[in-house]
This record gives structure tokens, C-alpha cells and sequence, in this order.
């Protein structure tokens, strides 16, 4: 009767759909590039969320996204040997440890002339290519292709996709943004089909970004039951992992059916009132900030105080319920598609003062969710986006609401900045902070 009881909790607190998720990284991350290399079809190491997905898929180009194998190894634990090898190389720990682990990774590789002994998951291959990118909220994007080429010559295009600063007139602006972006993703469909020798399909590319809006909207709406749901059906402990799907396979079939999946399971969990915890105390917003991927199980310390997190700010559908121009170049509408979700709430921001739009998303989502709390964690070695989240999180009090906040800090990868003890001690904090807040309230 005990096991089943366990076994009753376990499947409570996670959910099925995202049990699945290991055996998909897997081999997204480096099953399928393995094989690709070893049938000799192109691979490709690529970067998240830099707007050439549906252009590889189409292209048959299998990605090999080093920043987040760099992920995989944190959570094995395994980080340190190939952290101190960049090091040694001459990389500063203070730069972006996906970077350096992953660049540990290659020197190693490269003096050995095969794999690192015992890499996880038995490490990703050599790149054809490497796909890199020039945008706003990731410097090493652009230099770290040029610093591999120390280890491996590999044909290397770096792409520019900005968006306009808050405060342009986008009616002014936005139509040379496009025409920018366009220029640029066409020039790395030319680049690729020189590499390939194949030519682009263009009819299969918008059924392939057609798919991927599919996918992007069902996983946007799933996140929208979460958030309105009581208790809530599903953490952002599951969202850390659910997000694999549409990150790492979009534009495929697989990564939509999944997703079907999901839907009918929160879905369900909502119709039987199954929540994360026997009694949901607060509910708390995931503000922003990559994980702790070594320290996941912080998540489980907040449930154990009844906290959970319905919302999360960090790894979402890149889609919103934005309007988009008609086009007849499917480039042109993977430009406004980029422009519309980084400007989407520009004009909401102006109407009050002093406000931001990564304010207004925050202040949506608790409003959505009925938050009480707001938790950011802040990555010593990734400064281009966690620098700003300690000004959001003053700008969110001084314009909307005074509500309680928490502000962890580690690394996304080197755990050696990491405390348990004072993450808890802050958590506590955070916990009493809320209550007070709610007995203020009650009162």
C-alpha cells in the first residue's frame, strides 16, 4: 500500500508527457547528429531561438545545439574537466559557461582526435557548418563560432536578427527591420545551399513554418490553461523539460503531436482538480533567468512549502496572439514573425509611464495567474540578459504593485557559485515574505 501510495504522489507531481523528455533529448541533442555524421548527412551546430529552425528542417540540416549539450553536462555534474580545459585555453570563467564548457569540450576532443573519454550521452559530433547569430540577449553567439575554428575549420555564417529598441516609432522602423532581417536569412539559405549542394524547397519551407505556428500555438495555449488553472496542473519544474519539443524539433510532426499530448493530459488534470501539492499556499512567477540546470530540485524545495509556479518567463513558444502582414516570401514572414514577438508590447508599455515591455509581460502574467510571487535568477556568466532583471523586478513595484520578490544567484552550468543552504535560506525568506503579504490582505 506504500508504494502505490508513492507511486500516486510521483505521478501527481509530474507529469507522463514530460517522462518522455529524456529519451527525446537524447536523441535530439546527440543521437540524431551522431547518426546524421555517420550517414554522412549535413550537421550543423546551431544556437536556440535564432529563427532558422523551419530553414534547416527544410533543408534536411540536423542541428547540434552546443549550448545546450553544454546543459546535459551540468546536469550529469560533469562540467568541471571541460570548464578547467577552457580555462586552462585561456577563457575566462566569467564568460558564458556554455561557451567554455562547450569549448573545453572541443579542445579536448581535438587533442584527442576522438570523443572526450566518457562524455555524456557520448558527446556531439563535428559541424559541417556552424550557424551563429548576431542579436540582442547573447554576445557569444557571434564570437564563439569564430573561436571554434581554433579546434575544427568549419564553414561558419552568423546571421543579424535585432529588433528595434523600446522606444522607436515601429511604424517608422519596423519595415526596414524586416527588409534587414530578410536580407539576412536569405543569405544564409544561399550559404547553406552551397554547402549542401541542395537547393532550397520553398513550397516546403512554408509548410514547414505552418507547422511550426501549429506547434507554437498549442504550446502557447497549454501554458494558458496552466496559468489559469487551480490548483495548478503543471509547474515550470515540467516546463524546464516540456519545452525540449519546441525548442529543439520545431517544425516537426513529432514536436506537434507531443504537444497534442500535453494539451489532453493538463487538460485532464484540470477536469480531476490534480494538483502539484496537497495544499496549493502560493503561487509564484518564474520572472526570468536561465535555471540552475544542476540544481532543478530547488523546485521541489518550493513545493515543499506549498509554493508552485503556473508561469514561467523563460523558454515559451516564441508567439503570442499577434496580427502578421500578408507575404508571399516566407523569409519575410519568419522577419515579421521575429519583429512582432520582440515588440509585442511596446505600445501597452507607453500607455504607463515609466513602464517597460518586459515589465508589461510580468505584470500580464501575474495578473493571468494570480501570482503572489516573483522569483529571477541570475546568471553570474550570463550578463546580456540577466543584466537587467533586478531593474524589472524595481520597475514592476514602482509601476504597477508592490509584491514580493526573490532574487537566486548561481550559473546556469558552474555549480561551483551554487549554495544549497543559502538557496533555501532565501527561499524561507521568500515563503514568510508571501505570507505576509496574504495576512496583510486578509486583514
Amino acid at each position: 500500500m506504500e508504494e502505490a501510495k508513492k507511486e500516486q504522489t510521483a505521478r501527481v507531481k509530474v507529469t507522463e508527457a514530460a517522462r518522455q523528455i529524456p529519451g527525446l533529448v537524447r536523441r535530439s541533442m546527440v543521437g540524431d547528429p551522431q547518426r546524421a555524421k555517420g550517414e554522412g548527412k549535413p550537421v550543423a551546430y546551431c544556437f536556440i531561438a535564432s529563427l532558422y529552425d523551419e530553414i534547416i528542417r527544410s533543408m534536411d540540416i540536423v542541428p547540434a545545439w552546443v549550448e545546450n549539450y553544454a546543459g546535459i553536462v551540468a546536469s550529469k555534474r560533469d562540467q568541471d574537466r571541460f570548464l578547467c580545459k577552457a580555462e586552462s585555453e585561456g577563457y575566462s570563467r566569467s564568460l558564458c559557461t556554455y561557451a567554455t564548457c562547450d569549448l573545453g569540450f572541443d579542445a579536448i576532443r581535438h587533442e584527442l582526435g576522438e570523443m572526450p573519454p566518457d562524455a555524456p550521452w557520448g558527446g556531439i559530433p563535428e559541424p559541417d557548418v556552424i550557424l551563429g547569430s548576431g542579436m540582442m540577449i547573447c554576445e557569444p553567439r557571434y564570437k564563439w563560432p569564430e573561436t571554434v575554428q581554433r579546434y575544427m575549420e568549419v564553414p561558419t555564417y552568423i546571421i543579424g536578427i535585432p529588433w528595434p529598441p523600446y522606444g522607436a516609432d515601429l511604424k517608422e522602423v519596423e519595415v526596414y527591420y524586416v527588409k534587414y532581417i530578410t536580407a539576412q536569412l536569405r543569405g544564409l539559405v544561399e550559404f547553406l545551399e552551397k554547402q549542401t549542394q541542395k537547393r532550397m524547397d520553398w513550397d516546403r519551407l512554408w509548410s514547414t513554418i505552418a507547422l511550426a505556428e501549429k506547434t507554437y500555438e498549442l504550446w502557447w495555449k497549454i501554458n494558458e490553461l496552466r496559468a489559469n488553472a487551480f490548483p495548478t496542473p503543471m509547474g515550470t519544474e515540467d516546463a524546464m523539460n516540456t519545452m525540449v519539443p519546441g525548442t529543439f524539433m520545431l517544425g516537426t510532426q513529432e514536436a506537434f503531436d507531443f504537444y497534442q499530448g500535453l494539451y489532453k493530459e493538463v487538460q485532464e488534470r484540470i477536469d480531476n482538480k490534480i494538483g502539484l501539492v496537497p495544499e496549493e499556499k502560493y503561487r509564484v512567477l518564474w520572472g526570468g533567468g536561465l535555471p540552475p540546470w544542476f540544481a532543478l530540485g530547488e523546485f521541489d524545495y518550493f513545493k515543499s512549502k506549498g509554493a508552485v509556479f503556473p508561469k514561467e518567463n523563460s523558454y515559451k513558444p516564441f508567439w503570442e496572439p499577434f496580427e502578421m502582414p500578408q507575404c508571399a516570401d516566407p523569409l519575410e514572414h519568419l522577419a515579421w514573425r521575429w519583429l512582432k514577438f520582440w515588440t509585442y508590447r511596446y505600445e501597452k508599455a507607453s500607455k504607463r509611464p515609466g513602464s517597460h515591455p518586459d515589465v508589461e509581460t510580468l505584470i500580464d502574467y501575474i495578473e493571468e495567474a494570480q501570482i503572489d510571487g516573483v522569483v529571477m535568477h541570475l546568471c553570474f556568466s550570463c550578463r546580456s540578459w540577466h543584466v537587467g532583471l533586478i531593474q524589472q523586478l524595481n520597475t514592476l513595484k514602482k509601476v504597477y504593485r508592490d509584491i514580493p520578490t526573490l532574487i537566486l544567484e548561481s550559473d546556469m552550468v558552474d555549480a561551483s557559485s551554487y549554495s544549497e543552504a543559502d538557496a533555501h535560506a532565501r527561499i524561507d525568506a521568500f515563503i514568510d515574505t508571501m505570507e505576509t503579504f496574504k495576512n496583510r490582505q486578509i486583514s
